[in-house]
């Protein structure tokens, strides 16, 4: 009885907060295994290997005048095999980068959400151009100009790194450093899905259009080894996922516009 109950427990979180399935990999390798850890409001993808989250996924929906808590303090998380503090980043030149977002998951979720928004876990060395600029404002448009056109919206972001171990060394204490960011939103109307999707590099000024960093899932999908949305039908997951479809997004009226802490 209690692990059926545990069974049932843990099925429903993942249908809370993930769409088609939850992202797995195409073929296992070091670099690709994860572990899925629940929390508050998101599910996360840890590497032990990366000592980092490979992906997060999350979904959101338009809210009204919001108002959400202060910021919560970060917080160390007893699930991750390495020992990462939250003065781990100090002096290292990076942010310590939200993948799941503070506003939304806490405007969406409430506030103990908010609060495990803030573990370690959850955390990615981010350059400040990205994280407080091209970042924050691809985080904004989702919650001020995407929610608001569809009924929700299902989200997962995460790292993108280097090929293999190459990139292994690059680390702010064990937590190895992104080359680059994702992130895929999708509207999941139940017989035709809209998609878009990111890639952001570390190097950026953070005044670019978002429109520039757009891709095809299946890209990221090659340069992460994941595989999302395992449940999608092969037709469905080939409209969805090989091509670049703006449409339905209005994605012209945000691209270029400033975030509201510019």
């Amino acid at each position: 009885m209690g692990s059926g109950l545990w069974l049932f427990q843990e099925q429903r979180y993942r249908d809370a907060f993930t769409w088609q399935g939850v992202p797995t990999w195409d073929a296992p390798s070091l670099t690709s295994f994860h572990r899925v850890m629940r929390n508050d409001g998101y599910l996360l993808g840890w590497s032990d290997v990366r000592a980092g989250a490979l992906w997060v996924s999350y979904r959101v929906a338009a809210v009204k005048d919001a108002a959400i808590g202060s910021r919560p303090g970060f917080s160390a998380d007893w699930r991750t095999l390495w020992p990462i503090g939250t003065d781990s980043y100090s002096g290292s030149g990076y942010d310590r980068g939200h993948l799941a977002p503070n506003y939304a998951i806490a405007a969406v979720h409430g506030r103990q959400a908010q609060v495990d928004t803030f573990l370690m876990s959850n955390m990615l060395p981010q350059t400040p151009e990205l994280n407080r600029q091209l970042w924050q404002r691809l985080e904004e448009a989702v919650m001020d100009h995407f929610a608001p056109r569809f009924e929700h919206l299902q989200v997962i972001t995460g790292p993108v790194y280097a090929e293999g171990f190459t990139n292994t060394m690059q680390r702010v204490g064990f937590v190895e450093v992104p080359k680059a960011f994702y992130k895929i939103i999708v509207a999941p109307h139940p017989e035709t899905p809209l998609a878009l999707a990111f890639i952001m590099p570390q190097d950026v000024q953070g005044n670019e259009p978002l429109d520039k960093y757009l891709v095809t899932i299946d890209e990221i999908e090659v340069r992460t080894g994941l595989n999302f949305f395992p449940d999608l039908t092969p037709a469905v997951e080939q409209m969805l996922e090989g091509r670049v479809n703006t449409h339905g997004w209005a994605l012209e009226d945000v691209a270029h516009k400033p975030g509201r802490f510019q």
